[in-house]
């Protein structure tokens, strides 16, 4: 008998929804106002006008995902054409290719170090590159190999060069040691696939997004989430700290972003797009002031996130736009997409 015509199952999700509902209510209930209300008398957001600085081809099928290194000039991205490119974004000129063993890359991670990159995906597996240690024909070295996934590897992050948080299908968080290979920790973190990771400021927390429409908030040194939150209606396909450590904004398959406050511990804000579009990818300005947000409608889309207005829209793409990454230093803005090409905003 399946899980759905089981009704001692259907009966616990029922309970379970009701005290989701209890809890949003009790929520609702010490919300005195709104990020919006709170900021009636901040100035508007002048339009914000981006163009694409460098457009960089090279890769052969759609590229899933970007990430900055430290430095704010290099960046890599994965593709299911199993290649992983290490970009100069200033010249827009590859420096490294490196083939992979399986073509099904989900995510990519750049070490702020800019010494190791990591990719994942379908192959259930982290795989670490060492950048500055390469073969014979000039290609990076793998450096580990994590194994050990119940799922496909969504998420990775390197909190430094010697450790790296992962986010799995299996609806798992891992830690991983990479000088021995082993795992620090591992614990089931949502009640769905883990889709997406954000690292605090702190370097000591961070804040996970799932397709159990929840988003929650993580210490490094504890296996239990400090806070959960809910709103979403559907996947939370992004998450992406806010620089001051204190929020975090968020991207949804249920075609809205929002503003999430560890301190109020609830939602304060939401943004709509102007078409009828889910969210698969969000990042924030260096003041976060401005979010962005890639699309399914091929476009990345802007907000005030004090005000909450739509800003503008950055259109060049001819596909679906998969990831986007803001540079350390908050000048460009990168993002790839299915039309297999990878643009440098500024």
């Amino acid at each position: 008998m399946g899980p759905k015509s089981d009704p001692e199952t259907a009966a616990l999700r029922k309970e379970l929804e009701e005290l989701y509902k209890n809890l949003q209510e009790l929520q609702q209930k010490c919300a005195d106002t709104n990020l919006t209300s709170a900021c009636e008398t901040v100035e508007d957001l002048p339009k914000v006008k981006l163009i694409t600085r460098k457009m960089m081809k090279g890769h052969l099928n759609k590229v899933n995902s970007v990430h900055y290194s430290g430095d704010s000039r290099h960046c890599v991205t994965g593709s299911l054409d199993g290649k992983l490119i290490i970009w100069d974004t200033y010249t827009g000129n590859k420096v490294q290719i490196i083939p992979l063993r399986s073509a099904w890359v989900m995510s990519v991670a750049f070490a702020p170090s800019g010494n190791f990159v990591a990719c994942g995906g379908m192959d259930n597996m982290c795989t670490v590159y060492d950048l500055n240690n390469r073969d014979a024909s000039g290609v990076a070295k793998m450096a580990r190999e994590l194994a050990g996934y119940d799922g496909f590897l969504s998420s990775c992050r390197f909190l430094d060069d010697k450790t790296i948080i992962t986010g799995s299908g299996d609806m798992k968080i891992c830690q991983w040691d990479l000088e021995t290979g082993r795992k620090i920790s591992d614990f089931i973190a949502h009640n769905g696939d883990v889709v997406s990771i954000s690292l605090a400021p702190d370097g000591n927390t961070f804040v996970t997004g799932s397709v159990d429409k929840t988003c929650r908030f993580w210490d490094i040194r504890d296996s239990k989430p400090k806070q959960t939150f809910f709103g979403h209606t559907a996947d939370v396909n992004s998450v992406c700290f806010h620089p001051s450590g204190h929020a975090f904004a968020t991207g949804s398959e249920d075609k809205s972003a929002r503003m999430f406050d560890l301190r109020a511990d609830q939602q304060i804000a939401q943004y709509k797009p102007p078409a009828n579009s889910g969210f698969t990818s969000c990042a924030l300005s260096l003041s976060g002031r401005i979010l962005f947000c890639g699309s399914d409608d091929n476009n990345i889309h802007m907000w005030d996130t004090l005000k909450t207005n739509h800003n503008g829209v950055l259109s060049g793409h001819d596909n679906r736009v998969t990831s986007i990454s803001v540079a350390t230093n908050g000048i460009a803005l990168a993002s790839c997409s299915w039309d297999q090409n990878v643009r440098v905003w500024g």
